[in-house]
């Protein structure tokens, strides 16, 4: 099973911003460090902010940040929330299923069970696992705070 592009830029985009908790995130700085469209992400941001995931601040000086604790943001949930095709064969619709074996096939089962396992194995990763070792993520901060003491 491959995330769809914009799952992956969804998951891209809460490490990023758990790893930035300091400060508000603009969009563009994260499309710059992925080198992924900015209104492919606008997208992907608007639908964390309806989610209440992440706070969006409007404005001159606004961003995004985390609107939840990364333990509170569970990966399972996630993937979920943004990927709409579990279907992992043909027979998982019937009213588009043509497959000659459908009526007498255990693969349906088989794969059904193994889609079942993998969101399992998600919902027992939290966002907070995923940022465990900060230093191994390569952090790169491309707009660092601006110190305003001097």
């Amino acid at each position: 099973m491959k995330l769809t592009a914009y799952t992956d830029y969804t998951l891209r985009t809460l490490i990023y911003l758990a790893l930035h908790r300091d400060r508000l995130v603009t969009i563009q700085e994260i499309a710059e460090l992925h080198t992924i469209s900015k209104s492919h992400l606008t997208k992907v941001v608007h639908q964390l902010g309806m989610s209440n995931m992440v706070e969006t601040v409007r404005g001159r000086h606004g961003g995004l940040k985390l609107n939840l604790e990364p333990r509170e943001i569970g990966i399972g949930a996630v993937v979920r929330s943004t990927e709409t095709d579990f279907d992992m064969a043909e027979c998982f619709d019937a009213q588009n299923n043509s497959c000659a074996y459908a009526k007498g096939c255990n693969l349906k089962g088989i794969l059904a069970a193994a889609t079942a396992a993998y969101l399992q194995v998600l919902d027992q990763v939290t966002l907070e696992d995923l940022i465990t070792k900060p230093s191994e993520l390569h952090v790169i901060n491309l707009y660092p705070p601006i110190s305003h003491t001097g």
